[in-house]
């Protein structure tokens, strides 16, 4: 496959800006970055070309956090703190409509609305997560699947005596489909699980080479909840137990000190960054200029959909580039360009990817899409880093290619039914409003 023509937006090393593109395709890697017109790919054999005139072309975004099935529960309960909105209504959802049905149908609609606006990689942490691969095997995407631990009886593991077992199946059953489906665990936060569990699903994570993630500092409450039960603030807590390195994912970090930035840096945890999900449920703003300073690597993620409500990393880039301006009344933070890196790079340097993904450069993985730039709110175009952060929707990617195989072209999808997928969650939305959880 060829893609030609159009502004190429590399996103590599030197961040190099290409008119009138060219990117080859063979085998799902790219073999191929230049110039249209350039002689040495004038010999260029292609069984299928793609002509992104008019279009920016560029890497995949990268979600970092996502918590897919919980399409399901969009605008169920909005406008609540987060204690509330948590233990109030969406675990009680869960634990009565939480199966592997709702889990496989729900992952679906996400997979469909994040391919139709530019996703072409995500992290999920969930229950059932053998139906998210599944799911996700079906749709082409790619991605890292995090079975989820909690110390209370979740919907997948009604023993917890049994959790292990599962993991270690979920594990064992989609380690060898990497790069496109990474298995990996999450345990969903400090106040949630007991150290003895913190600390055996991070022995079994090293054991096993994956990522192991977790929700953390993403309310101030939260601080003083580990303080009164350990007598530590969380991340001291965390490093005591000496769950905290390279392999480690925090999600959040919107209460993060200078002390704990030196932490993270020293021991290369890593951060997702999920503005609008915080902001909507006034959790707070985590410190990212300051961890970018520390050399902390960050990425973007939109969280799940009853705390977003979507899954539109474009929306998700605008506002992390604001939000920091006005929260430190700097409007030079934040710039258009580093925060597409977070997005798309940095988003694979926080899930381990980066050799993969990320950008287009020979010798990657193909996940490119391509940003029809022919439209009223993208016209005049003077800065493309500008233009696809602060201008550009998801609404707006016209073609999605992932893994060298295109699953979305001129807004249409290739992998998913989507009518299906959306009256299959209008089916358990419909079960919901009968139980009157909404």
């Amino acid at each position: 496959m060829a893609i030609t023509g159009g502004t190429l937006v590399t996103i590599s090393a030197k961040m190099e800006i290409i008119e009138d593109s060219l990117v080859g395709i063979k085998d799902g890697l790219i073999v191929a970055v230049g110039r249209n017109s350039d002689q040495e790919y004038a010999a260029l054999k292609t069984k299928d070309t793609i002509d992104a005139s008019g279009c920016i072309v560029m890497p995949g975004l990268v979600n970092t956090h996502t918590h897919l099935p919980m399409v399901c529960f969009r605008g169920m309960a909005d406008d609540l703190p987060l204690m509330e909105w948590l233990t109030g209504h969406i675990f009680p959802a869960e634990a009565r409509f939480v199966n592997k049905k709702m889990v496989y149908d729900g992952a679906t609609l996400a997979m469909a609305e994040m391919i139709l606006s530019g996703t072409t990689t995500f992290c999920d942490g969930y229950f059932f997560e053998d139906a998210i691969a599944e799911a996700l095997s079906a749709a082409g995407m790619r991605a890292i699947v995090s079975q989820g631990f909690a110390d209370f009886i979740t919907p997948d593991k009604p023993k917890l005596e049994k959790r292990m077992a599962v993991a270690e199946r979920f594990v064992t059953r989609w380690q060898s489909y990497a790069p496109m489906i990474t298995p990996a665990y999450f345990c969903h936060s400090p106040y949630t699980c007991s150290p003895a569990t913190l600390v055996n699903i991070k022995e079994a994570a090293r054991e096993a080479g994956i990522l192991y993630l977790m929700h953390l500092l993403e309310n101030k409450d939260e601080i003083d909840t580990i303080l009164n039960r350990y007598g530590k603030k969380p991340v001291r807590h965390l490093l005591d137990l000496g769950v905290l390195d390279e392999q480690t994912v925090a999600v959040h970090c919107n209460w993060l000190t200078k002390e704990d930035m030196a932490v993270f840096a020293d021991l290369g945890v890593r951060v997702s960054h999920n503005p609008e999900s915080s902001m909507k449920l006034a959790a707070g703003v985590a410190p990212v200029p300051e961890m970018l300073k520390h050399g902390i690597k960050v990425g973007l993620g939109t969280d799940g959909s009853a705390s977003n409500n979507d899954l539109d990393m474009f929306r998700e880039m605008d506002t992390a580039a604001k939000i920091h301006k006005v929260t430190s009344l700097d409007p030079t933070v934040m710039s258009a360009e580093t925060v597409l890196k977070m997005a798309t790079t940095g988003g694979a340097k926080v899930l381990g990817m980066e050799k993969f993904i990320g950008s287009i450069e020979t010798g990657k993985q193909a996940d490119i899409i391509l940003v029809d730039m022919n439209q009223p709110h993208l016209t005049p175009l003077y800065n493309c880093y500008s233009q696809l952060v602060y201008a550009a929707r998801g609404a707006d990617v016209k073609t999605s290619i992932i893994n060298g195989k295109i699953v979305m072209k001129d807004r249409q999808l290739r992998t998913i039914d989507l009518p299906t997928a959306m009256e299959n969650v209008r089916v358990v939305a419909a079960d919901i409003i009968n139980q009157k959880l909404c």
